[in-house]
């Protein structure tokens, strides 16, 4: 297995910063020494922390867009591929869940470092929208998924196990109503 590149290597570091000593201890030197890399060597990759957030923001949502990219093209597939995407089928924790939480606590900070992400959202957005299925009933679909995963990411409340499945089951029948309607 390839290693991964100095980039890489800096990304995973602040995730683990932001894992293990909260956004508010995100900081340049903190992510070089727990890289092992020199303060120099990681201005090279990321010449701010606002940089390495963002950096780490499009890691995320780049991996989100893969996920997204397998979507077939029959009605409802792309917001099929969202659902999966967003919630596993079975109650387990993603590990990019607490990743995801940690950086968003991070980017909360500074509210410029959304910008990209309401981008992103949009272009999703706009693509179930596009998705040969009513454009409410797949809205409504992606709230409830954007608002579990949201409910995932800060604990709060989420389905036990029997009931994530059963509602995850749920909202998979919905886009397939929907797509025969």
């Amino acid at each position: 297995m390839p290693r991964p590149s100095s980039r890489e290597r800096l990304l995973d570091a602040a995730a683990e910063v932001l894992l293990t000593d909260g956004a508010e201890s995100l900081t340049l030197e903190a992510v070089a020494q727990r890289a092992g890399v020199s303060k120099g060597g990681l201005f090279y990759h990321f010449p701010t922390k606002q940089a390495m957030v963002a950096a780490m923001l499009d890691r995320l949502t780049s991996a989100f867009d893969a996920a997204l990219a397998g979507a077939g093209s029959e009605p409802g597939d792309f917001l099929r591929a969202y659902v999966a995407a967003t919630i596993p089928e079975d109650h387990t924790a993603a590990p990019a869940d607490r990743v995801t939480a940690a950086l968003l606590a991070g980017v909360l900070v500074d509210p410029a470092g959304l910008e990209p992400l309401r981008r992103r959202f949009a272009a999703w957005q706009a693509r179930l929208v596009d998705d040969g299925i009513d454009p409410a009933a797949a809205t409504a679909v992606r709230l409830a998924v954007d608002g579990w995963w949201a409910v995932r990411l800060l604990g709060l409340g989420e389905p036990a196990p029997g009931l994530h499945e059963s509602t995850r089951r749920y909202l998979m029948e919905a886009i397939d109503r929907a797509a025969r309607d």
